[in-house]
């Protein structure tokens, strides 16, 4: 609250200042909150692109794992989808692009780009959604289609190839 010559006269002196003597505070200097915040906020803007801290990389995955549902018979069908191939569920053409985790050391967080396209009766085909989905918040970026839903529920790694013979440096038996 700033105090001003005016306000002296009309009792404002009295609303939690300290009154060290009786002439008014004409020699005080009052900062209104109104211009305090804008400072504070520049202030610790300036200080976090000082000290700025370490982020995590994000993980680049191959495979970008998809819960789908037929809305009509209720049935969940798990979707893994490599980027950049298409997996057809139903009348929806489903597309990864990319798909991204934090490391285990982090906070869970679960991010793909996709494109959904759905299969018309004519043959042709629509996009009905190109964007991020995340894993933590299925509903932030939904797929919105009358009779299919689709959201991701994770990323991951393919596991490598092992042939089932010996494995190279491995003791013998």
């Amino acid at each position: 609250m700033a105090i001003f010559k005016g306000d002296w006269q009309r009792g404002a002196h009295r609303v939690g200042w300290a009154r060290t003597s009786n002439k008014p505070p004409s020699d005080r200097i009052v900062i209104s909150h109104r211009k305090a915040y804008p400072a504070i906020a520049a202030l610790l803007a300036v200080l976090s692109l000082a000290a700025p801290a370490q982020a995590a990389a994000m993980i680049a995955n191959s495979t970008a794992v998809f819960a789908a549902l037929d809305k009509v018979t209720g049935k969940v069908s798990p979707l893994e989808i490599r980027m950049g191939q298409t997996v057809t569920f139903g009348a929806l053409r489903v597309t990864a692009r990319a798909c991204y985790t934090n490391p285990p050391t982090e906070t869970p967080e679960t991010a793909a780009f996709i494109e959904v396209d759905e299969l018309l009766l004519d043959g042709s085909a629509r996009r009905i959604f190109t964007g991020w989905t995340f894993a933590e918040s299925p509903g932030l970026h939904a797929v919105e289609h009358p009779t299919f839903d689709v959201w991701l529920t994770s990323c991951k790694m393919p596991s490598p190839d092992v042939p089932g013979g010996r494995r190279p440096y491995s003791p013998r038996p």
